[in-house]
């Protein structure tokens, strides 16, 4: 895929790409999707490069369709991240043996990057992880095992973590994150899992209420051991509506 890529560089802006930090929650762990490399026993992040006839955003679009068959995913660039030498003449070196890849194609793929952070907040059980070629390996994994990365892909997920964390406290999060149906205290597990710490139940409560972004529903939690939550779905008018004025609390 690279090579073909390569091939085909004059299609694409020249010292740009994209990262993408993919975000699931699922088993009350807050899950990234990473990319096993051919060419090296580390892991990456879904990315690409930025074509010349798409925009910026339509490109991460593409890659996180591409990654994951989801359309309509929540998606905010959060940093551009370039260092001078985040792109590593070792690593270049490797991942142009591997492929076999021309001088010329070689020397465009080394130049240097500046690439654009976004994270994506996606519904775990709905994304289909997409390899791209033979033996590729794509997995969602807890984001406190996150195994060796390539280049600057660990300062860019924990950036994308950090601004989540701060965003918490300008909009709400779990409409992209949880099943249609859920009850408070997985929300506030969501919540727990993203700030990486425990939340006062009445407080959180009394605090998410307060938003009215919820909808209390007719139904409770089935197959649970002691007495049945209630279930809750968003208000997705209102969740909207909040996306776009924002918050105004903290957590």
């Amino acid at each position: 895929m690279l090579r073909n890529t390569l091939a085909n560089r004059e299609k694409y802006q020249p010292g740009l790409s994209i990262d993408c930090v993919i975000f699931g929650f699922h088993d009350n762990q807050l899950k990234v999707l990473l990319i096993k490399t051919k060419y090296s026993e580390q892991w990456a992040l879904p990315g690409g490069f930025v074509p010349l006839n798409e925009d910026i955003d339509q490109a991460a679009v593409s890659v996180l369709h591409g990654r994951t068959g989801l359309n309509g995913i929540f998606l905010r660039q959060f940093a551009t991240f370039g260092a001078v030498k985040r792109s590593q003449e070792s690593f270049n070196n490797k991942v142009i043996k591997f492929y076999d890849i021309p001088s010329d194609a070689g020397k465009w793929y080394s130049s240097r990057f500046v690439t654009i952070g976004y994270y994506a907040l996606v519904d775990f059980l709905q994304a289909v992880p997409q390899t791209e070629g033979k033996n590729e390996i794509v997995e969602w994994i807890d984001h406190n095992a996150v195994p060796d990365l390539i280049l600057d892909h660990k300062e860019i997920l924990d950036k994308a973590l950090e601004t989540l964390r701060m965003e918490l406290n300008l909009m709400p999060v779990g409409y992209n994150l949880l099943p249609e149906k859920f009850t408070i205290p997985e929300l506030q597990r969501l919540y727990e899992t993203i700030l990486g710490r425990k939340l006062d139940r009445r407080n959180f409560l009394r605090k998410i209420t307060a938003i009215g972004i919820l909808i209390k529903l007719d139904e409770k939690k089935s197959n649970v051991a002691h007495k049945a939550p209630n279930l809750y779905s968003f208000d997705k008018e209102r969740y909207d509506a909040v996306l776009k004025s924002g918050l105004n609390q903290g957590w």
